[in-house]
């Protein structure tokens, strides 16, 4: 069996891949696989740490505000989108896959397209509840189409066969223990957790309603909370707590980190997430059983952690606030309310648990396989 894993760009397109490439190694370990995605960026990374060959393949996507920077840069995808093709065909010659896995990403849809065009069997997977452009694309050409949820269905070309799988997790996440967590952690068993992050990068106006959180409830000690500020927040976040009077070095409930490494074992610990609305976020969130209050980034293609978040607002399992909404006095206000009715803190996060997929990965493994056996 020969499968190339065609994806890039974000962690949640790569890490998803990197999952069910583990396991179908896990099943088959004669298996060959090879990854495909940008020599600089994060994928370049991420699959050698794994474990797994990479080749490079350059591909962009399009800047859709237009500075001098990204008509640059716009150029040069326009450019490197006229030798996709011959470049995809090359990458597939020398390979010589069996099957050809894509998960959404800019890098995927051409690859996946002359894959079909060779009579290669495809697959993508869609983890979002708003496809993106390249999976939109490749609908009505790759042999099997995944989802995570079947929201994503109602805005994807007709076809009868849409599989919902939901997203692959990591298999910590699905076997961390709430009471070693909390160990490891140094976290009194009888305490709230809070935890809160905005991502790698951090995000100054989630870091200043977090501010604005740890003024309310540091004076009364009642809450633990672990917050990520990002790489731009690590140097800010301090200051902010500083001019609001927070008194949080040395503090035995405060856990300020520039990066959350040890997620597992947070998401374990906590009662409450105050997040971002990826999708690899929220299918941690649902497979750990926790409530959530989201905020989904403006700042992604088509506002689609928008339209992720609210599927589980729609299923009685988070509380979402709109970027432009978030003030310090209402994510105050909606954790004040949350931490003071353990009924609902428990409802959020069953309701969270009952959406979860912990069987992804499990499950798009099956179906590349089912797929492999199409092509003896």
């Amino acid at each position: 069996m020969k499968i190339l894993f065609a994806c890039g760009g974000t962690a949640g397109h790569i890490n998803p891949a990197l999952a069910v490439a583990a396991l179908v190694r896990q099943d088959h370990p004669e298996a060959e696989i090879l990854f495909a995605g940008n020599p600089d960026a994060m994928e370049a990374r991420l699959v050698p740490q794994a474990g797994f060959r990479f080749m490079p393949y350059r591909s962009l996507g399009i800047q859709r505000k237009l500075t001098w920077r990204n008509i640059k840069y716009n150029v040069r995808s326009v450019g490197l989108l006229m030798t996709s093709r011959a470049r995809a065909k090359k990458l597939l010659r020398e390979f010589s896959p069996d099957l050809v896995f894509g998960t959404g990403s800019y890098i995927s849809a051409p690859i996946l397209l002359e894959a079909a065009r060779l009579g290669i069997k495809t697959m993508t997977h869609e983890a979002n509840a708003l496809p993106g452009v390249s999976n939109r694309m490749v609908a009505e050409k790759v042999d099997r189409f995944l989802v995570a949820v079947p929201e994503a269905i109602e805005r994807l070309p007709a076809r009868s066969d849409y599989i919902i799988t939901g997203n692959p997790v990591r298999p910590e996440v699905l076997s961390a223990s709430r009471s070693e967590a909390r160990k490891r952690l140094r976290i009194p068993e009888d305490a709230l957790c809070l935890l809160s992050f905005g991502g790698s990068l951090g995000a100054q106006t989630i870091n200043r309603a977090v501010a604005e959180l740890m003024a309310w409830h540091v004076p009364e000690g009642k809450l633990h909370h672990i917050h990520a500020t990002g790489s731009y927040g690590k140097e800010l976040f301090p200051e902010m707590l500083r001019e609001r009077g927070v008194l949080f070095e040395g503090n035995p409930n405060l856990d300020i980190r520039e990066y959350i490494s040890d997620m597992p074992d947070c998401l374990a610990a906590a009662d409450l997430v105050i997040s971002r609305a990826g999708a690899m976020t929220l299918a941690e969130l649902q497979c750990a059983g926790r409530a959530s209050v989201l905020i989904p980034s403006p700042n992604v293609a088509e506002n689609h952690q928008y339209h992720n978040a609210m599927v589980l607002e729609e299923h009685g399992a988070a509380v979402v606030i709109e970027e432009k909404d978030l003030t310090g006095e209402k994510l105050v206000e909606i954790v004040r309310s949350l931490t003071g009715d353990p009924e609902k803190l428990r409802m959020l996060g069953q309701n969270a648990r009952a959406m979860a997929t912990p069987e992804a990965g499990e499950t798009i493994a099956r179906e590349l396989e089912r797929l492999y056996r199409e092509t003896r």
